[in-house]
């Protein structure tokens, strides 16, 4: 049996988790979030790195673990290098699909939506040069859509009107999205309602999909396992997005301690 571990700081890797479990029913998944310290991108870079190395160096021992994403393109940018070199098993990482949106853009305007930290990243620039010369890439950076992609998963209603005033600077200008932030997707149909639909929306789950499917290869052998949930605060309310989480074929929350953090 094949053992994955998807990590984030909050439930944004869900989208990708649900994208690699489309295609690999029979793994068993164990998805980790590091909700004590969420949002990520406002974290310093050594102490992102020390809480993501440790989390994951402990759930993969403790599980045995055949392969990593991390689905956290902030995460991915600084320490998928320390991973590596930590574990003796395949990292894989995400990064923002701007490739591919620059490829399907007609106006070759193309508007990446991501969080600030990402926005602002060299990785960023240099994808953008890289892929995207010939566009004019606009950017919107936004810890509030990630906000209001936990609240959805927890059972709160989004307010299309917000999302419409975030993302007003666009309408009619940009014809494909890049969701630069894995949150993102979860929020996807409300993000098309708030630009009527006149626009491509692309992200990076299928192809980090494609990626770990080819790096697990067979795995025609169904799991015995059920897919486990682990967070790192203590104390929250999680019955809500429990709920989300068994539709999702994921078992309820675990409160997930660990000494250093």
């Amino acid at each position: 049996m094949k053992r994955v571990l998807i990590f984030d700081s909050g439930v944004g890797g869900l989208s990708v988790y649900q994208e690699i479990y489309a295609q690999l029913p029979n793994v068993q998944y164990i998805y980790a979030f590091d909700d004590a310290a969420f949002p990520y991108g406002e974290l310093p870079e050594d102490e992102l790195i020390a809480r993501t190395r440790h989390i994951v160096s402990l759930l993969v021992e403790r599980h045995s673990i055949d392969l990593v994403v991390v689905a956290c393109n902030t995460a991915s940018t600084i320490v998928l290098p320390t991973l590596r070199d930590v574990l003796a098993i395949p990292v894989v990482g995400v990064v923002p699909a701007i490739k591919p949106a620059a490829m399907l853009s007609e106006r070759k305007v193309i508007g990446l939506l991501a969080t600030p930290a990402t926005v602002q990243r060299e990785y960023t620039e240099l994808l953008i040069s890289q892929f995207a010369s010939h566009c004019e890439v606009l950017r919107i950076g936004s810890t509030r859509l990630v906000e209001m992609a936990e609240q959805k998963l927890r059972g709160q209603a989004i307010s299309i009107a917000e999302l419409e005033k975030i993302l007003k600077p666009w309408r009619n200008v940009v014809d494909c999205i890049v969701l630069g932030c894995t949150h993102f997707p979860l929020i996807k149909d409300e993000i098309t309602l708030a630009l009527d639909g006149d626009v491509t929306i692309v992200d990076s789950g299928r192809a980090i999909a494609n990626r770990v499917k080819d790096l697990l290869g067979d795995v025609t052998t169904s799991s015995a396992e059920p897919n486990l949930t682990y967070n790192s605060a203590a104390g929250i309310n999680t019955a809500a997005l429990d709920s989300s989480l068994a539709a999702m074929q994921l078992e309820p929350v675990k409160t997930l301690h660990y000494p250093r953090l």
